[in-house]
């Protein structure tokens, strides 16, 4: 589905907000004005994943990958029933951390990427998330990604689950399963073949 026309001037298009309910799987990008740094560190780190945990259980959301950056960070987040809702999810995070900024701000508007139907299979999602987890060692500041602090996941119950460990992914999905279930969403996110 095309962008929304008639954005105001300096915002990007956005889809209809029906695309960020339900069970999209959202690709976020979080931007500081200006590139701004200064303000990642192990306070600002614990006090993501407090917002992003709250902001996970009020839009019933869970969050396979996320990577902080001296200047802007990643996530995925993926709908578990159909009342989620990640616009209202990337807001609440927004205003909570927003403080923590200071004197930095917000970029005015996040960059997503609602993932299509063929980007939705366990491992086209976890090929984007080991993207996202490289992006510390594309930029130089770490040797390894797992070696970068700044990186996890936000899945609410299981605060040890880390997208490095060899586990990982079949833990996730089959949390994420269960949880879908419970959320009434129809179906299960489809395992892809491995390429032969």
């Amino acid at each position: 589905m095309p962008p929304k026309r008639g954005a105001p001037s300096g915002y990007l298009p956005r889809l209809p907000p029906e695309s960020y309910r339900g069970t999209a799987v959202v690709f976020w990008t979080h931007t500081v004005k200006d590139r701004a740094t200064g303000w990642l560190d192990d306070r600002f780190h614990a006090a993501f994943r407090e917002a992003a945990l709250h902001a996970a259980v009020r839009e019933n959301l869970y969050c396979p990958i996320y990577t902080l950056m001296p200047d802007h960070g990643h996530m995925i987040w993926m709908g578990l029933s159909e009342h989620s809702d990640q616009r209202l999810a990337t807001s609440f995070l927004r205003k909570h951390l927003a403080p923590l900024l200071l004197p930095a701000e917000w970029q005015h508007q996040p960059f997503d990427r609602v993932l299509r139907a063929d980007e939705r299979n366990q491992d086209a999602i976890a090929l984007t998330a080991r993207d996202i987890a490289e992006n510390p060692v594309r930029a130089g500041l770490a040797k390894g990604a797992s070696e970068w602090r700044f990186t996890g996941c936000v899945v609410p119950g299981y605060p040890k689950l880390f997208p490095h460990t060899a586990d990982f992914w079949d833990t996730f999905w089959r949390l994420y399963n269960e949880a879908a279930t419970r959320g009434s969403v129809a179906g299960k996110l489809a395992h892809a073949s491995p390429a032969a």
